[in-house]
């Protein structure tokens, strides 16, 4: 049985959450592989030697500054991530090529940036031969060293035309770049909407008749969700929080002049966005896939605190013609009443994005496996050891 390693970290929530995702279609699938997720972090730092110098995790680290917001900056700080990575290279290689060699996978699939340097050279040096493949969380790279690293000999999955340009750009030949219609999603984001959404608004306290917005900003909230709660006073809306508690109260104490509900950490988002209209948050590549598959229009914000690797997205917004990109949440009001306004036309238009990724990128992965399988049987030892042996019978 085929071994296949899917590398993830928690920063930010949505790599792991790519990696379950595709884990699940494939066993769902009845693939004839063993697929295991791998938290990179556990690789680099199974003793937790960061957390208990420190008090927390990097992950951890990182996804309070999101729900902070304290973004500003991030562009900077990434450049600085990065010259420290190539400084500390070789440590990494020699870390990552003791994890291959105790678990020998037959692939193994990154689902991070910043790291597949290192995951490259550490699984070439101490298992030749096994291919590595790169699967873009991101609407589009963020060069260079970010997504993708010029000049290996490795497989790259992009979920958009512009992601597939930037690949050949950086020199990889078609038959290493593998398209798909989109980003990874959670197999529920596939299942038929809600029945009867009327009912399940009634339910929940919710106006069956008024537009409905769902704000949401990842995992761990945002303050900014306060802000838009009190520009929206008037407006029906849903508030997920993810694992912000503290956040949830604070929003369910504002004074509001319509309906409002306010939910915790669920893994029920795909039926929250059935209830709502359209969508508001931040421009994150997953909760922008998540939106638009359930049929939702989208409002987000692109200025100086988004993270540099989203700034495409809202790009990508603009020219698919699929919701409303403001610099500022302080237009928040206008840019609901613009995407009432525009509401048929951006459906239509989110209606002609049809995304199959999860359910493509096993076959992408079959079809690596299967080449890999190839190479190895077409492999023939070298003329001259056939011709020593023959030598030595001779004799």
């Amino acid at each position: 049985m085929k071994r296949i390693e899917l590398v993830y970290f928690n920063a930010g929530g949505g790599h792991r959450a790519s990696a379950t995702a595709l884990q699940a279609v494939i066993e769902r699938q009845q693939r004839p592989w063993q697929v295991q997720a791998v938290d990179l972090l556990s690789i680099l730092d199974p003793k937790d030697r960061f957390q208990r110098l420190v008090g927390i995790r990097p992950e951890d680290l990182y996804n309070k500054r999101l729900a902070r917001g304290w973004t500003a900056g991030m562009a900077q700080e990434l450049k600085l991530l990065q010259k420290l990575l190539r400084l500390g290279h070789g440590p990494l290689v020699r870390r990552l090529r003791q994890h291959w060699l105790a678990t020998e996978p037959d692939l193994v699939v990154s689902l991070i940036p910043n790291f597949n340097r290192a995951l490259y050279d550490s699984l070439a040096s101490s298992l030749p031969g096994v291919p590595f493949a790169t699967i873009l969380t991101d609407l589009a790279d963020h060069p260079p060293n970010f997504w993708i690293e010029p000049g290996q000999a490795q497989h790259l999955v992009c979920g958009t035309a512009r992601a597939a340009e930037q690949a050949r750009q950086a020199g990889y030949a078609d038959r290493q770049i593998h398209r798909t219609s989109g980003m990874i999603l959670r197999p529920d984001f596939h299942a038929p909407k809600l029945a009867d959404r009327a009912a399940e608004r009634r339910r929940l306290g919710l106006d069956p008749q008024r537009p409905t917005g769902l704000v949401m900003f990842g995992g761990h909230g945002s303050k900014a969700m306060l802000r838009i709660a009190a520009r929206l006073r008037d407006t029906q809306s849903i508030f997920v929080c993810g694992h912000n508690a503290a956040l949830a109260d604070r929003l369910r104490a504002l004074p509001a002049g319509a309906p409002r509900l306010v939910a915790g950490f669920t893994p029920e988002i795909a039926r929250y966005m059935d209830l709502a209209d359209f969508f508001v948050g931040k421009p994150g590549p997953g909760s922008i896939s998540e939106a638009i598959q359930r049929g939702l229009p989208v409002i987000v914000v692109d200025n100086g605190w988004t993270m540099p690797q989203e700034r495409f997205n809202a790009q990508w917004i603009r020219a698919q013609g699929v919701g409303i990109v403001h610099d500022s949440f302080r237009t928040i009001r206008r840019a609901v009443a613009e995407t009432i306004e525009r509401i048929d036309a951006l459906r239509a238009n989110v209606a002609r994005i049809e995304n199959r990724a999860v359910f493509e990128i096993p076959e992408i992965l079959a079809g690596l496996l299967e080449e890999s399988e190839l190479r190895v049987a077409a492999w023939q030892p070298p003329a001259f050891a056939g011709n020593a042996r023959a030598a030595v019978d001779a004799r």
